[in-house]
């Protein structure tokens, strides 16, 4: 099995470019992926699910394209 890597705020921050509140908004509606608890304070997003999200929403985005 290939190790899963964790991401941090910061490196999911450069992955998707939306702020904390707005990422927290789109989790809290089930529209991103929920983070893992890492500890009392800690938590980050599986690097997988994150890519999956991104190229879930390049694909949507040119659908949209195809459409207009």
């Amino acid at each position: 099995m290939a190790k899963e890597r964790v991401l941090r705020w910061p490196e999911v921050h450069q992955h998707v470019g939306l702020c904390r509140s707005h990422v927290h908004n789109l989790v809290k509606n089930g529209r991103f992926p929920k983070p893992v608890k890492l500890g009392a304070r800690a938590s980050g997003w599986l690097e997988s699910e994150v890519h999956a999200w991104i190229e879930k929403r390049v694909a949507e985005s040119r659908n949209q394209e195809d459409i207009s």
